[in-house]
């Protein structure tokens, strides 16, 4: 077994990392030896315990420790959970992840992935019948004709699942090479400080000691007492992927993200689309130009948007739905999408028994380490109260980890989150907004460049957009909204500037692409430049 000579003094103790690629934990000397003494220490994996092996040079002695491992014990396989345990091997924890369904949780499986490649289906379709505005034609033996563009939804369905069991796969394979034991099945706390795995097959439960706990149990979708999806005609994000046919008329309870989202997926591959929102405008907690833009685009891409209404009550009719709306009055489709919200799954874990606090909704309170009201038990993502978002709940799941096994754990600051809506356009954010500035929250300046005036975009034959960037009084960015094609791609500069405090200045001073989308940030930044007086 390799060793390593420790020659630093005064030395304490002796810090070195196993040959073996999943023992790569720094392990210290357990008893402190004085200046005159250097050590050697080799370490070993051994179900569950570290053994240290110390060499005294002064005496002459080997002495061994067999220390036992962290374990750390996640329930729930999401981008969280997932990244969380591939934290704890990274640092030598023993680790342990229970997952019900698939590793990636509903993220992977029927959420963002499915929904996301669904949407990408429908900017193919979008960027096809608009391609004759830049000059290409379409033709059939030898004669014009105008295309005509046809979804097979099965087809379109089938492809998103297998991708998304393919990533789920990729994941679990991670895992498993990297030495996390996964188990299929569910977990509760029984205490704080033991977690009860319950096998999916029926076997045995089997109680485990951990001394650290994270949950990462996700939500689900959030149902209204007369409007409960069936599966068949009345539906939650969760269940869209088993039509085999387009819907002809969908109906989008919410205009939230996901209502949003999906309203603009499913216009984008053909459907008639209604959207009922019970706010004043669609997406009614992102930026005010850009939930203009938006309903601007819906209502111009043939959307039915009722604003300032409830839906009351949704019925399958057997042929189609009806829905009815807070005013009495009733529509009329053929598949109708709850888009109300999520609920945490947390009931039944234990969580307040062990001492766990949680938000009357049921979400677990954390803090910027994610870190719960009991010290070894930790909580991320959508189960928290912070943004149901998988880069947040990943970022969290990591910071968890670095926090209990006293690496560098760097709080998570959700105003350099960068979060995007994936309609067409797409709308990217991160950091301050303007109404922050308008209702003085902070003091800044907004600068907003329409992309119209974008060579770029006019090469596209971009009609819609804008880039807004927002500095403070001194010139720092702090802020950021980007309306266009692969918003999402773009905000990514941006939030780099915010991460690093960088000013209007240094922005402007880095050389974009001639023609770019991102040129625009760079006249944005240069617009915000305040001169020497």
């Amino acid at each position: 077994m390799a060793s390593m000579l420790a020659t630093v003094s005064p030395i304490r103790s002796a810090a070195l990392a196993h040959p073996e690629p999943r023992v790569r934990a720094i392990s210290w000397c357990a008893t402190p030896v004085n200046s005159a003494i250097f050590a050697a220490a080799s370490l070993a994996s051994s179900n569950g315990f570290v053994i240290v092996r110390v060499y005294d040079w002064q005496n002459k002695r080997v002495s061994t420790e067999k220390t036992k491992k962290h374990h750390i014990v996640i329930i729930g396989g999401g981008p969280g959970g997932y990244e969380a345990a591939l934290a704890g091997v990274q640092l030598g924890a023993d680790v342990t992840l229970i997952e019900r369904n698939g590793i990636g949780g509903a993220a992977v499986l029927t959420d963002v992935v499915p929904s996301k490649t669904l949407i990408a289906t429908a900017e193919a379709a979008q960027r096809v019948a608009h391609a004759t505005t830049l000059g290409v034609k379409f033709s059939f033996a030898g004669q014009a004709v105008k295309p005509k563009i046809e979804i097979d939804l099965a087809q379109v369905n089938r492809r998103l699942l297998d991708l998304a069991e393919e990533s789920s796969s990729d994941m679990l394979e991670t895992l498993v090479k990297e030495g996390v034991r996964v188990i299929h099945g569910s977990g509760k706390l029984d205490g704080n400080h033991h977690v009860i795995a319950t096998p999916a097959d029926g076997g045995k439960p089997e109680k485990m000691e951990a001394k650290t706990i994270i949950i990462a149990v996700g939500a689900h979708p959030r149902q209204l007492p007369d409007a409960k999806p069936d599966g068949d005609r009345i539906l939650t994000w969760t269940q869209l992927y088993n039509l085999d046919e387009l819907p002809e008329h969908m109906i989008v309870v919410g205009s939230g993200v996901t209502g949003a989202e999906f309203a603009s997926a499913y216009r984008g591959l053909g459907s008639e689309v209604s959207l009922i929102s019970s706010r004043d405008k669609v997406l009614p907690g992102n930026d005010k130009d850009a939930a203009d833009l938006i309903e601007r685009v819906f209502r111009g891409n043939g959307i039915n948007i009722y604003s300032n209404t409830r839906a009351d009550k949704v019925v399958n009719t057997g042929s189609g739905v009806e829905v009815t709306l807070a005013d009495g009055s009733v529509i009329k489709g053929s598949h109708c999408l709850m888009a109300v919200g999520a609920i945490p799954n947390t009931e039944g874990l234990g969580l307040e028994e062990a001492g766990v606090v949680l938000t009357e909704s049921g979400h677990v309170q954390v803090n910027k380490v994610a870190r719960t009201s009991r010290a070894n038990v930790y909580a991320v993502g959508d189960c928290t109260t912070f943004l149901p978002l998988a880069s947040v709940s990943a970022m969290q799941g990591r910071t968890a980890v670095f926090h209990t096994m006293g690496d560098v754990a760097v709080p998570t600051e959700l105003r350099n989150v960068a979060s995007n809506v994936f309609t067409s356009p797409e709308i990217a954010s991160v950091g301050w907004m303007e109404k922050d500035i308008v209702e003085g929250r902070v003091n800044g300046h907004v600068e907003m460049i329409d992309l119209t005036t974008n060579p770029r975009a006019k090469m596209q034959g971009l009609t819609e957009g804008f880039i807004k960037l927002i500095c403070s009084t001194g010139g720092t960015v702090i802020g950021g909204v980007v309306a266009a094609p692969r918003a999402s791609d773009l905000i990514y500069s941006i939030a780099i500037a915010i991460e690093n405090r960088l000013t209007v200045d240094e922005l402007a001073g880095t050389f974009t692409v001639y023609p770019s989308l991102s040129g625009s940030i760079s006249d944005a930044a240069r617009a915000l430049h305040s001169p020497l007086n």
